[in-house]
């Protein structure tokens, strides 16, 4: 064992006081007779919940609770945020933003089991909670009272709603991994250490006698780590004998596939906790990282990420939709069945630990293409997927909809303390300021972008960048400090901004405080998508006269060989085609500039709210362009939506424009600029390509997904288009494949 692998730092994850057992019923108990007498139980903090009603999401509806064999609701008399506190935290999330009254997700049926409740907010049970007594209520089912949790989960809850609550002294709060050599004081993550958990008292160990592997594999993966490896223990036992123990477990048994300690069986100590683990010593673990945290690039290289899983439209590492790779083509997993088990086969396929949430309903955002799994179940020692039994979808089987999402467990880095937001109005807005030495200071905000932005947000936990700011000044400025960044430009895949990038001194055109820059952060953000069999099926050439055109040429969205054209006579070769737009993201997508900013158009009698919205290229075999084409945003509407949702954005009499999340914008193959200016081009084989936002203007959740390219033979008069797809909706080996393509030999396309 190398002892550069011992690190120092404390990682922390709270664990659900609330679900230490954490055994999901998947049915509810029949009801028992509905008689009003009230009764004492034998165990009243033995209770369940749920969240039921409709219409709702997952973390919202009629609050339902468990108790002496029967479900029962909530009255909402005296019902407050605090009583909904500490019922989000029974149901495993992290608080509640609201509550709602008056049977506001339909009325309930049986018991009325509390009312006039009264919580402080702090209580670790709705049932220590001042009310009326159990079964004591005056109230009928209109008065049944709701909950709205914030849609972020504890670590440690099992099922999606169903909550199983039992209340003991002895439980396990948190859990630790503490280096123990000074040798291991800079390095991040702390892959090994011992096992220290949290109750009442503080900090304790866990006797090591009858340890075993499939422990350290649960700790592991709570601490952000698919693997683990043997550990050297006779490094710790001099340090153990000089340490005085305070052992608060004696015994734990896990299986290997629970997510955190506290799924497993414990036993707890109740005698003399210093001398109760004879022959024994403190348990320690050694963790394997992913690929993402490793520091030996030859173990980046083999860890190597899995070809055929990956993680979408997630804020932070480690989160997002999940998509497998069946054949070529990637595909999205149904969330019927879907569970923490599964969840987590997904989290360690990716190189990250166990799963914190197994999310359902789309959370991170609605697919494209196949739905490949259904009812994936797997025991939670698969190393893939593909390896869980599943079900192949049918037509009526699964939507988009229904997309199942993941957040698993990944290494606690620190990057968050190494960057703050200073002057913003709100925790989410700020000038940007980063530690550069000893010192804070703010980043220069020449080539400051949204791909910058991204970066910064993401590194600080706060989602996604809305607005890149390159201006400062309306903030508050009463603790500017100097800058000390410059230069900064990011890939957007980077896990912190000094990973980026960067001048080594400081070289600023605009060094005032004013040109500090700042971003402005959001949980979600929009995710643009291009209909790409719509474009293969609406291509077509026509020959314009050049007296229609005269739009179009001051839009500049014919090529340059059209100004020395002998105007108005003659005519423009142009490769026409419709593009629908989607908005697939969890926000909507609105043009940065505001409405004092859009150009009137009087040609076309139409404000453009961005200078380029789309690029349209024809390209040779080799990548060059051999005719291109931009658009402008001509007025970004909701032309149409999903089922179910309402359009908010039209372009007429000044509206305000945009796309809303499940609608799309269609712009027909019929109107200016819809197209590319062919006139000059030879017969030949070529790529057509799209690109959706190209200039990175507003930040999307995903930007792979904004290219769409097609294979074409043009023979002079006629064109064939063809393998129109999304960027990245094939595997690598058929993307390049595509790229090889060496054209069609004739007319005929198989």
């Amino acid at each position: 064992m190398e002892l550069h692998q011992w690190c120092r730092h404390i990682i922390v994850f709270l664990l659900n006081v609330w679900i230490p057992s954490c055994f999901a019923q998947t049915t509810p108990p029949a009801r028992s007779s509905p008689t009003p007498t009230p009764q004492t139980a034998d165990n009243p903090d033995s209770l369940k919940f749920r969240l039921s009603g409709f219409p709702r999401k997952h973390n919202e509806g009629r609050i339902e609770v468990f108790y002496k064999g029967e479900w029962g609701t909530i009255c909402d008399d005296d019902f407050s945020l605090a009583n909904a506190h500490v019922l989000c935290r029974q149901l495993g999330f992290v608080s509640a933003t609201g509550w709602t009254h008056s049977a506001k997700y339909g009325k309930g049926a049986g018991k009325i089991w509390l009312d006039n409740v009264q919580c402080s907010g702090s209580e670790r049970s709705v049932s220590v909670c001042k009310s009326r007594g159990w079964g004591n209520s005056d109230c009928t089912h209109d008065e049944d009272a709701g909950v709205i949790c914030k849609d972020e989960r504890l670590p440690g809850f099992v099922d999606s709603n169903v909550i199983e609550v039992q209340v003991d002294e002895n439980r396990v709060e948190e859990v630790r991994l503490r280096p123990v050599f000074t040798t291991a004081t800079k390095r991040m993550p702390v892959t090994e250490g011992v096992v220290e958990v949290k109750n009442k008292d503080g900090w304790a160990q866990i006797c090591d006698i009858g340890w075993t592997p499939k422990n350290t594999h649960v700790v592991c993966g709570m601490m952000g780590f698919p693997h683990e490896k043997k550990v050297n223990k006779n490094f710790y036992k001099l340090y153990a004998e000089r340490q005085k123990n305070f052992f608060l477990v004696h015994s734990v048994a896990c299986l290997g596939t629970e997510v955190h300690l506290a799924a497993c069986p414990l036993e707890f100590n109740y005698g003399n906790a210093t001398e109760s683990c004879p022959g024994g010593m403190p348990a320690v673990v050694s963790c394997v990282p992913g690929p993402l945290y490793t520091q030996s690039p030859t173990m980046k290289k083999k860890l190597k990420m899995p070809p055929t899983t990956r993680l979408k439209g997630g804020a932070k590492y480690g989160e997002g939709r999940v998509e497998v790779l069946k054949g070529s083509e990637w595909g999205t997993v149904c969330d019927d069945r879907w569970n923490l088990v599964s969840a987590s086969v997904v989290c360690r396929e990716m190189g990250f630990g166990s799963a914190k949430e197994a999310l359902t309903g789309a959370s991170m955002g609605k697919g494209l293409g196949p739905i490949h799994m259904n009812e994936v179940q797997c025991t939670g020692n698969e190393r893939s997927l593909w390896s869980c039994r599943y079900k192949n979808i049918t037509a009526e089987d699964c939507k988009h909809t229904e997309d199942a999402s993941v957040r698993c467990n990944v290494p606690y880095m620190g990057y968050e303390k190494t960057v703050r937001l200073s002057g913003g109005r709100s925790p989410y807005e700020g000038r940007v300021e980063v530690r550069v030495g000893q010192r804070w200071g703010s980043v220069c905000s020449e080539g400051w972008s949204t791909k910058e932005a991204m970066v910064l947000c993401r590194q600080l936990g706060l989602g996604f960048s809305m607005h890149a700011i390159t201006e400062t000044w309306y903030w508050d400025s009463s603790n500017v400090t100097d800058m000390v960044m410059s230069g900064v430009k990011c890939t957007g895949d980077e896990m912190s901004i000094s990973q980026c990038q960067h001048h080594r001194t400081v070289n600023c055109q605009k060094a005032a405080a004013r040109f500090a820059a700042g971003v402005i952060c959001s949980e979600t953000a929009s995710d643009l998508v291009l209909n790409a069999p719509l474009v293969q099926q609406t291509t077509y050439i026509e020959d314009r006269p050049l007296h229609m055109l005269y739009c179009a040429a001051e839009e500049d969205c014919l090529s340059k060989s059209a100004a020395s054209a002998n105007w108005p006579y003659g005519h423009r070769r142009l490769l026409r085609f419709s593009s629908q737009i989607h908005n697939i993201g969890r926000a909507d997508f609105r043009p940065k500039a505001g409405r004092h900013s859009w150009v009137w158009h009087a040609c076309h009698g139409h404000y453009h709210s961005m200078d380029i919205f789309t690029h349209y290229d024809l390209m040779s075999a080799n990548g060059t362009k051999v005719a291109e084409g931009h658009k402008a945003s001509f007025c970004l509407e909701d032309t149409d939506c999903d089922e179910g949702v309402s359009k908010r954005y039209k372009c007429a009499n000044f509206g305000e424009q945009g796309i809303t999340v499940g609608c799309w914008d269609l712009y027909r193959h019929d109107i200016d600029c819809q197209w590319i200016d062919i006139t000059d081009v030879k017969p030949g084989n070529y790529i057509l390509q799209v690109v959706i936002n190209p200039n990175y203007e507003v930040s999307e959740s995903d930007f792979t997904n904004n290219a769409m390219k097609c294979n074409c033979k043009y023979d002079g008069h006629r064109i064939w288009v063809h393998n129109c797809h999304i960027g990245d909706a094939f595997s690598e080996e058929a993307e390049k494949k595509f790229e090889k393509y060496p054209g069609q030999l004739n007319n005929q396309i198989s």
